[in-house]
């Protein structure tokens, strides 16, 4: 890790603000947010609210650290050039400082509120993401996405940890949903900006092990999510709604990854069904955890909320 040497600007709360990756954050609260409501169980809205926050918090920390740590490589890739600190608006230490409150704030106040248990989780994903992902994984291996793809996938376990208070098969299966996703949902995204990634030394998949196999471990990612999405329902953690909605996307998945399997790119190729998978991937995760809520709710006559009372 060297020092940028671009002049630093006054940093104003927006840069505080994209520092906490508001995009991947969105898909952090609304997975946690999901496994809150699905739990069984009940939470006080004002302790759910609180358990949210402290998952949103955790991870805009586990960002801010890891945008602290990748400056120089960040300045280097034309996705990340304008990112804050590449950008020279803010000072590299302010984000080390920022990222440590966010995180310690986070565990802290998930234990007082919440409990120790989900407190733990919450820190695990912490340091998963921004010391063993980002320190150690990335720059050593292509499997980087593949391991660290755990750090993504921990707020529906700590959501439904929140309610439940201990570690069952049906978080555990939430988790491993995210874990086996991301490897086909990044690898689709490098596949189109992996010249980025050669070009400061991250030894992703395409770069490393060349498009080919890229795109047929995209394929094999793919198929491993169906009988992992479905397996909710397979163990009578749902009921049918998730369970024939989760096969009819995951089959959706497999469609859309065959043809970025099995196709050789061309010189000026604008990568059409990698774009196209990587924009239903997001959708997938989306669609399926809003399903897994649906379902919990449609199994009561009333239509409560699972996982928070008042």
């Amino acid at each position: 890790m060297t020092s940028i040497t671009k002049q630093t600007l006054p940093a104003e709360w927006r840069d505080f603000f994209a520092l906490t990756k508001p995009r991947v954050m969105t898909l952090v609260i609304f997975t946690g947010i999901c496994g809150l409501l699905a739990a069984p169980g009940n939470l006080h809205p004002v302790l759910a609210f609180t358990a949210i926050l402290c998952i949103a918090l955790g991870a805009g920390g586990a960002a801010a650290l890891n945008q602290w740590w990748e400056a120089d490589l960040d300045a280097g890739m034309k996705r990340t050039a304008k990112r804050p600190l590449p950008g020279g608006r803010m000072r590299r230490e302010d984000a080390r400082d920022f990222g440590i409150l966010l995180s310690v704030a986070s565990v802290v106040t998930m234990g007082l509120a919440i409990g120790w248990l989900a407190a733990a989780i919450l820190a695990v994903s912490i340091v998963y993401y921004a010391v063993v992902y980002t320190i150690w994984l990335k720059p050593r291996t292509p499997q980087n996405i593949v391991i660290g793809g755990g750090a993504g996938a921990f707020p529906p376990l700590i959501g439904w940890i929140a309610v439940t208070g201990e570690v069952t098969a049906m978080p555990v299966l939430l988790f491993a949903i995210i874990f086996f996703w991301t490897p086909p949902h990044f690898w689709a995204l490098a596949l189109f900006v992996q010249s980025d990634y050669a070009k400061v030394g991250i030894p992703m998949m395409p770069v490393v092990r060349g498009e080919r196999s890229t795109r047929r471990q995209i394929l094999g990612y793919a198929l491993l999510l169906v009988p992992i999405a479905i397996s909710p329902w397979l163990i009578g953690g749902t009921g049918a709604i998730y369970g024939v909605s989760a096969l009819l996307l995951s089959l959706t998945f497999v469609a859309l990854s065959i043809p970025v399997a099995f196709r050789e790119a061309v010189e000026g190729d604008r990568m059409t069904p990698e774009k196209r998978l990587f924009a239903f991937s997001i959708i997938y995760l989306f669609a399926l955890f809003g399903l897994l809520v649906f379902d919990r709710v449609a199994a009561y006559q009333h239509w409560p909320l699972p996982g928070v009372t008042s």
